[in-house]
Parts: C-alpha cells; structure tokens; sequence
C-alpha cells in the first residue's frame, strides 16, 4: 500500500470513529458533568497506555506536553472538551457539528491575526459563506430555545482553532495533547459529581466511546498529514460534520430543522469547493515545478 492510500484509510477511518462520538455520549443517558468526567478518564487512561506503549517500543517516544506552548493548547482543549459536551446537551446534533465545523476557517482567521498569514481570496470568500451559513443555524437555534448549545459550539470552534494556531506558531508535535488534556475536564468534572452524584445510565457507551474511539479518532486523523495534504485530510473532518446527525436520526428521531439543514449545507458546501480548490492549486504548483 502507497503513502496515499495509507493516509486515505487512516484518516477515513478517524473519521468515521469521530462521527459516532455524539451518539454514544447521547447513548450513554446521563448528566453533563459525569459523562464528562466519565468520558475524559477513560480517554487519558488510553492515551497514557498508548504512550507508555511507544516508550518501551521507540527509543524517541512521542512528547506528551511540549513545554508550555503545549500546556497553553492543552488548556484550549481541556476546555473545548465541555464546551462540546455542554453543546450536546443544549442544542440539537445537527447544529453542533456544523457550527463546529467552521474551525479551519476560525484558524484562517487567527493565523492572519496572530501568525501574520495573509488569506487567500479563496479562504476569504469560503469564511463569508460559512458566516452566513453558522448565522442561519444560530438563528434557527434561537427560535428553538437552544441559542446556549449554539454559542457553546461556536466557542469550542474557536478554541480548537487557537490550539491548531499554537501548534503552527511552535512547530511542536502536539498528537498527544489533545487525548492528555482531557486530565481538566476529568478533574473538574470530578469535582461536580462530588457535589451533585454521578448519573450515567448506560455507562459503558461513555467508557467505549472514551476509551476506544476518541482516541481512535484523534491519533488517526493527526497521523494523515503525514501522508495527505492538509485540504485532502480537512475532506475527511467532515465525515462527522455529514454522518452524526444520520447516526443520531436513525437511533433517536432527532430531526433538525429546515435552518439548520440549509446553513450545514452551506457550510459543507462551501467547505469542499475550498479543499477542492486548494488540491488543485496544489497538484498544478506540483506539475509546474
């Protein structure tokens, strides 16, 4: 198998492990803060194991906190891991991952404000659409009553896209920061259910999904770059974006609305003609040089 297909399958498969997490947490029938603190122990037990594995395989185990660029971003993804979670239980599947989905345009925009990366005409008209398709779905959510789970998923949007900023800015290998940040989550999720009691009806939905698929997800779709190009792994991102809402209609009936159809429509639409574009500015600068 060539690098290519090697990078197809691996960040096809991350992909799709990414697009059932919001069906197990619903599966899972429990409060906010213990499928939290559930979820997030489980998810950094496996990724200690997974790097107290490399360490006795490799002579150059991977770096779990690269010095404080990587706690800076493991703190964004400590945090955009309850503000995901706090968006499930307030709004409706479908008007998460779409919003969230407008990531790689929020890391266009701090990468022109912090990294001095002037956009391209293309990126710039991509992130008009995609405004105009987030402000459609936060519309339909605050007709809905679920404007709260809107903003939550705007917010990890934006904090996902300030830890992808810090990884550019530093260069540094951040694969295990995410899975090893979920330690803020747990702690604090601990901390609530010390007060209120935990109350997860089906827990082994939450242990599953935190344990095997979350990472899973998240080691698959960081090692594809090193075999795709970064529009071509962006693609396969949206396989969440695409498949959650169908896992979630057909287990719970969960229709979205007619809003949240056409703004996600927008945004995936204009989301693939950029990765399109961009493939193909990259496959002519190649044959040109």
């Amino acid at each position: 198998m060539n690098d290519h297909k090697k990078g197809l399958l691996l960040t096809s498969i991350g992909g799709l492990a990414l697009s059932f997490d919001v069906p197990l947490v619903k599966l899972g029938q429990g409060d906010l803060w213990s499928i939290i603190a559930l979820r997030s122990i489980f998810t950094l037990m496996a990724a200690l194991l997974l790097w107290l594995l490399l360490r006795a395989l490799s002579r150059c185990p991977p770096v779990l906190i690269p010095g404080r660029a990587g706690l800076l971003a493991g703190l964004f993804y400590g945090l955009s891991t309850m503000t995901f979670l706090g968006a499930v239980f307030n709004t409706a599947t479908a008007n998460v991952v779409f919003i969230v989905a407008f990531t790689p345009m929020f890391a266009a925009l701090m990468g022109w404000l912090v990294l001095r990366e002037v956009p391209s005409v293309s990126t710039v008209a991509t992130m008009g659409a995609m405004v105009a398709g987030v402000a459609l779905i936060v519309s339909g959510g605050l007709e809905a009553g679920g404007l709260l789970g809107d903003l939550l998923a705007a917010l990890t949007s934006a904090l996902l896209a300030g830890a992808i900023t810090i990884a550019r800015k530093t260069r540094r290998d951040m694969g295990f920061v995410p899975l090893v940040a979920t330690i803020l989550p747990a702690v604090i999720g601990l901390a609530f259910v010390a007060n209120g009691g935990f109350h997860v009806a089906s827990p082994a939905w939450i242990i599953f999904d935190g344990a095997v698929m979350i990472p899973l997800a998240f080691w698959c779709l960081a090692t594809g770059p090193r075999y795709l190009s970064g529009p071509e792994v962006g693609m396969f991102y949206l396989l969440e974006t695409i498949l959650a809402p169908i896992w979630v209609w057909m287990i719970f009936s969960e229709v979205p609305t007619t809003q949240t159809l056409i703004g996600g429509a927008i945004l995936v639409l204009a989301l693939v003609a950029h990765s399109v574009w961009q493939m193909r500015r990259r496959s002519m600068a190649l044959a040109a040089a």
